[in-house]
C-alpha cells in the first residue's frame, strides 16, 4: 500500500468517526427533543391543574380535598424537578457530542490537507523526474547527433 493510498484509509476512518459523531449528536438531540416535549407537557398539565382548582376554589373547599390538592401538586412539582434534571443531562450530553463533532470535523479537515500536500509533493517529484528523464533523453539525442554529425565531418575531410 502506498502511502497516500494509507492516507486515504486514515481520512476514511476519520471520516468514519465523524460521521458516528453526527449520528450520535443527532441521537442525543432527538432524546432533548422528547425530554423537552415531556416537561411542556408537564407545566401545561400542572398549569391546567392550577386554573380548576383556583375555579373550583372560588367556591369552597373542604380541608380534605386541599390537603390532596397540595399532595397532587407536590407531586406533579417532583416530576417537573426531575424533569429539569433529566433536560440538563441531555443538554450536557448533547454540548458535549457537539465538541466531538468539531473535533472529528476539524481532524478530518487537517488529515485531508496533509494528505493534499504529500499528494502534491509527489506529484511534483514524479514530474521533477520526468522533466529529468527528458533532459536526459535530449541530452543523449545531442550527443548522437554532434558525434554523428563530427564522424560525418571527419569522414569528409579524408581523401
Amino acid at each position: 500500500m502506498t502511502a497516500i493510498q494509507t492516507l486515504n484509509k486514515v481520512v476514511e476512518l476519520a471520516e468514519k468517526r465523524r460521521d458516528e459523531a453526527l449520528g450520535h449528536l443527532v441521537q442525543l438531540r432527538r432524546e432533548l427533543q422528547l425530554a423537552q416535549e415531556q416537561m411542556d407537557q408537564l407545566q401545561a398539565y400542572a398549569q391546567e391543574a392550577q386554573q380548576r382548582w383556583a375555579a373550583r376554589g372560588s367556591a369552597g373547599v373542604d380541608v380534605t380535598l386541599l390537603h390532596h390538592h397540595r399532595q397532587f401538586m407536590a407531586k406533579i412539582d417532583h416530576a417537573m424537578e426531575f424533569q429539569r434534571s433529566v433536560l440538563g443531562q441531555r443538554e450536557s450530553q448533547a454540548e458535549k457530542a457537539q465538541q466531538q463533532v468539531h473535533v472529528a470535523e476539524r481532524d478530518v479537515a487537517g488529515l485531508r490537507k496533509y494528505t493534499d500536500r504529500q499528494l502534491q509533493t509527489l506529484l511534483q517529484r514524479a514530474q521533477r523526474q520526468d522533466q529529468k528523464a527528458t533532459d536526459e533523453m535530449a541530452l543523449a539525442i545531442h550527443l548522437r547527433q554532434s558525434l554523428a554529425q563530427a564522424q560525418a565531418h571527419t569522414r569528409g575531410a579524408r581523401p
